[in-house]
């Protein structure tokens, strides 16, 4: 009996580092080393699985570090695209078949829509600098506003349908290349998907440093 009263204490004493490993873990995360450390700007391309290949810019703000190596990143995006051509036809089709025409001659034809999606978002991103090098990684959450034009749907329900604010994951990865105190080479591979539209997006701009090198 004895013995086994002496096991309890390291019976606890095994149980325990598991929560306290989790605790620990959790009080890395403070609000103390929030700060604007940087703001950059860069521009690339963007692929869709839905729209034609486009021009995409971004407006970054590093807001320095909320635990060590991980930061918090806001952006705001843009890109313009048309929809592709074959986007395009299923478009017609469903529309087509709508139409009761007893001659089945009949057919519903759209030039083209365009699409302009602005993108707010909060990324939480992994850093480590190597050198002069920083590589990050990360996932963020992101809210899509999309405006849909085109001389066929403006004012009819299609435009109404296709324009929406909805709600997109993604994720990051990139390095950040420290050239001077307040200047930095950035390159970044981004991947989306939100309802209705999928994208990836490859582009290189400067990260703009204040004072301390901030997200490294």
């Amino acid at each position: 009996m004895r013995a086994g009263i002496s096991l309890v204490p390291f019976l606890l004493a095994a149980a325990l580092p598991a929560p306290a490993r989790a605790q620990g873990f959790l009080d890395q995360f403070t609000s103390e080393g929030l700060r604007v450390a940087g703001i950059g700007f860069d521009v690339g391309a963007t692929w869709s699985d839905r729209l034609d290949a486009a021009v995409s810019a971004s407006l970054r703000l590093d807001a320095g570090l909320i635990a060590p190596h991980i930061r918090p990143l806001l952006s705001v995006s843009v890109f313009h695209s048309r929809y592709a051509a074959d986007e395009i036809q299923k478009i017609e089709d469903r529309l087509t078949a709508l139409v009761v025409d007893p001659t089945g001659q009949a057919r519903v034809v759209i030039d083209d829509i365009t699409l302009t999606n602005v993108t707010l978002d909060l990324d939480l991103q992994y850093v480590v600098a190597v050198g002069r090098v920083t590589p990050f990684f990360g996932l963020g959450m992101g809210v899509h506003i999309r405006n849909a034009a085109g001389p066929a749907i403006e004012g009819t329900i299609l435009e109404e349908a296709l324009q929406a604010i909805v709600a997109a994951g993604n994720a990051t990865a990139g390095l950040e290349v420290w050239v001077s105190p307040t200047f930095n080479l950035t390159a970044e591979v981004r991947g989306v998907v939100a309802s209705g539209l999928a994208d990836l997006s490859l582009r290189g701009g400067v990260m703009l440093r204040l004072p301390g090198r901030g997200g490294g």
